[in-house]
């Protein structure tokens, strides 16, 4: 019924085969891969480039194709998840050229889904942003469409560190936001990456959500969150998000994963989910990296066909 998957950031130092020969050793079905620009990684879990868009000729498509048709591994979704929003107008055309860039990489390799982030300028208001991202996405849109694209935005806030207070670099990050982004950009292929663990930790219902916005459901992915009641209690929910929850494997945290895959089931979902690992107590080594995939797949199992 869905096809379990994995977000390729946390296999940072894995090579794009490596990564497939993984998920196919371990009986995953899909992969959703990093298409970060080559360079210096801006925060964990970015700068991650299992597959260079910019180095994409026929023969790596070719390749591509083989390797994962060899392995019998499909392609989820391309992701790059940058602020296409940023106050810099400089960093922005660059942020936006590369999403463009990884469209029609999507198109050329016959991948149906890409993901990313609205972004935002964390100093200013959601009104001033939502004005921002009016003028920023309806070309990214229709490139999208008319590269038969689907755009899944992911609905984390972006909002941990002290450079992301105090309204986070990603404006899409809940129900009330995703109906102004959807009325402004009325579009089939416009989406979402949905998240269930940022709205637990903003203290949102995070299954409702998937019966709302059935149609909307363009990737899923699979990530829990631990609250920690003690430091919120103390800290309050103005402090920095980080003071009073960790992000978590599926299983150790608060998302109620029956409740979230009766929702799908019911609403007919039936495409990718990828587990996502940004869970420090897995940060070690390569090798708890691995494990942190597995012993994800191992809990989810009892949730998939």
């Amino acid at each position: 019924m869905f096809d379990l998957g994995f977000v390729s950031a946390i296999l940072a130092d894995s090579s794009f085969e490596e990564v497939i020969d993984f998920a196919s050793v371990h009986q995953f079905k899909c992969v959703e891969i990093m298409c970060w620009p080559r360079g210096k990684a801006e925060r964990r879990y970015a700068g991650v480039t299992h597959l260079d868009v910019d180095e994409l000729d026929e023969q790596a498509v070719a390749h591509i194709h083989q390797y994962t048709r060899q392995k019998g591994i499909y392609i989820s979704g391309l992701g790059y998840y940058p602020n296409p929003l940023d106050p810099d107008t400089e960093k922005v055309a660059v942020y936006v050229e590369h999403i463009k860039k990884v469209i029609r990489a999507a198109a050329r390799l016959g991948i149906g889904v890409v993901n990313t982030f609205i972004g935002r300028d964390p100093s200013r208001s959601v009104a001033y942003n939502l004005g921002r991202f009016k003028e920023t996405w309806p070309e990214i849109i229709k490139l999208a469409e008319e590269q038969h694209i689907k755009i899944g935005i992911e609905n984390c806030p972006m909002l941990f560190t002290e450079d992301e207070w105090p309204g986070g670099k990603n404006l899409a990050i809940s129900p009330a936001i995703w109906d102004e982004m959807f009325t402004a950009i009325s579009s089939e292929n416009f989406g979402l990456n949905y998240d269930p663990s940022h709205l637990v930790w903003m203290q949102m219902d995070e299954v409702q959500p998937i019966y709302d916005y059935a149609e909307k459901l363009h990737h899923i992915h699979l990530k829990d969150v631990k609250v920690y009641r003690d430091k919120l209690n103390r800290v309050g929910i103005l402090a920095y998000p980080l003071d009073y929850h960790s992000p978590k494997i599926p299983g150790l945290g608060d998302v109620r994963w029956r409740d979230f895959f009766s929702a799908l089931t019911t609403v007919g979902y039936r495409g990718p989910v990828c587990i996502e690992v940004e869970d420090r107590a897995y940060e070690g080594s390569k090798e708890d990296a691995q494990a942190a995939i597995l012993t994800s797949r191992n809990y989810l199992r009892q949730f998939l066909s």
